[in-house]
């Protein structure tokens, strides 16, 4: 098992991969996104209704997230019941760490985490903890 403390996670792995990334940027998870972008992470966005985000190209779903793409960090904008199939499919990419962002959990997929080796968070906010970092 994976057994990082956040701030190694946000220190040893540069890409990320955004399921839920939205189109609209008055919304959460395209906020943290263009934060996290802005300080020198890689973006991958997965969304099943667009083509380029954030200036990168947008996957469907995860699973279409290719293992080369090396994203480290699966950070999870949506609703805690499809955690574990996301979890599931960061297994299948690679990811080291499956995140979900604040008021996001699943123990389940935390549990499925953990079996398969990867480090997960849950209930906090990725952009917040990278500022805490900073201070």
């Amino acid at each position: 098992m994976l057994t990082l403390e956040i701030p190694d996670i946000l220190r040893r792995y540069k890409v990320i991969a955004v399921v839920g990334l939205s189109r609209d940027e008055s919304k959460y998870s395209n906020k943290v996104s263009r934060f996290m972008q802005s300080v020198g992470y890689r973006i991958i966005p997965v969304n099943p209704e667009a083509s380029v985000l954030l200036g990168e190209k947008v996957y469907k779903s995860l699973a279409n997230v290719p293992a080369d793409a090396n994203a480290g960090i699966v950070d999870v904008f949506r609703p805690g019941n499809e955690a574990l199939g996301i979890t599931k499919q960061a297994v299948g990419i690679g990811a080291k760490v499956v995140w979900l962002q604040e008021g996001i959990m699943n123990d389940d997929a935390k549990a499925y985490a953990e079996e398969h080796g990867l480090g997960f968070v849950q209930n906090r906010c990725i952009m917040k903890e990278y500022e805490k970092l900073q201070e």
